[in-house]
């Protein structure tokens, strides 16, 4: 048989073995994986737990931010690292907005540093959305809370806006219907609610995020309501005192912060609402005397958290630097 007389491919044949070769391309490059970067970047876990080991030393307040700014990159518009993006004299950028400027300055260190020392390394291979994930995990593990499974090989968003998350925080002033309809919003029920909730367990809050609810919420402890009113005396002269969220055990990732609710012990109006709404009591006692419980149910929720709505494939980047898109 002569090749003029060979039978020709049809053209919408081509076009479809092409498109199965892209779609099978784009599965590959945006599948998720433990080992991620066992090839690519095979010191990738011993600079991350070297930089975040040095950091929550120096700075113990460094743990409780990163989880939070985990909280506040993921929740509004998916883990993407967007939070991380400096604004611009043309672009006012997610940190900016109101909700995000008490995030503290350590854990935007932390990412910093570790993104530097990752690309000496390995150029242009580990996204800062994944930094970022792996940097909360082990510094709730540090703390005595539990692990869990990081998923690997998400990237990062080539936006930030302070508009694109409005009203999808939660603030510490919100009802709890108002909350349980934002976490559901994201699909988490309001059991996953309440143990993310536990993160609360570390860390601290400012002053201004409750000095105005001492005199009138009665769920305060008395002696406890007597104490924060002069923890915060000065606090319109100086908005940074603050105070933990946790008296008991603030260093220590444990269940006490939800023991102390129901002794009037809760910081914020949020952590009030948890305990005296029926929807969300049932959790809160079985937290209070279940730690293992706990853990296992704040782990879950956090590796689900981690993979919310995150990029991959060509639909995000790997920056080069984390405060900056490429």
């Amino acid at each position: 048989m002569s090749p003029s007389s060979l039978p020709l491919t049809p053209p919408s044949a081509v076009v479809i073995f092409l498109l199965f070769l892209s779609s099978a391309a784009l599965l590959c490059e945006s599948r998720l994986s433990l080992d991620y970067y066992s090839k690519t970047c095979p010191s990738f876990t011993k600079i991350m737990q070297e930089t975040i080991t040095n950091k929550q030393i120096t700075s113990p307040t460094t743990a409780a931010g990163t989880l939070r700014l985990l909280f506040h990159d993921c929740l509004p518009n998916g883990c993407d690292g967007s939070i991380l993006i400096s604004s611009t004299a043309f672009n006012k950028a997610e940190r900016d907005a109101d909700i995000n400027l008490s995030l503290p300055g350590d854990p935007f260190d932390l990412i910093v540093r570790a993104k530097t020392a990752l690309e000496l390394a390995c150029p242009n291979t580990v996204s800062c959305s994944d930094i970022l994930a792996v940097a909360a995990r082990d510094l709730v593990t540090m703390l005595g809370g539990p692990y869990y499974t990081v998923y690997l090989g998400r990237k990062d968003s080539r936006s930030s806006s302070a508009s694109s998350i409005e009203g999808k925080l939660p603030k510490p002033t919100m009802g709890m219907s108002r909350l349980i309809d934002l976490f559901a919003s994201s699909g988490f029920t309001v059991q996953e609610m309440v143990a993310l909730s536990g993160a609360h367990t570390i860390g601290f809050s400012h002053c201004k995020e409750f000095s105005s609810n001492i005199g009138n919420d009665t769920h305060y402890n008395p002696r406890f309501a007597q104490a924060l009113k002069q923890a915060c005396a000065d606090y319109p002269k100086n908005p940074t005192l603050s105070v933990f969220n946790d008296i008991m055990t603030p260093n220590k990732f444990d269940n006490l912060y939800y023991q102390n609710l129901p002794k009037g012990l809760g910081l914020l109006e949020s952590d009030h609402g948890l305990y005296n709404d029926p929807r969300t009591r049932p959790f809160v006692e079985l937290y209070a005397k279940d730690q293992n419980k706990f853990f296992q149910d704040f782990a879950k929720a956090m590796q689900k958290l981690s993979v919310y709505g995150i990029k991959t494939g060509r639909r995000g980047e790997i920056r080069r630097r984390c405060d900056a898109v490429n």
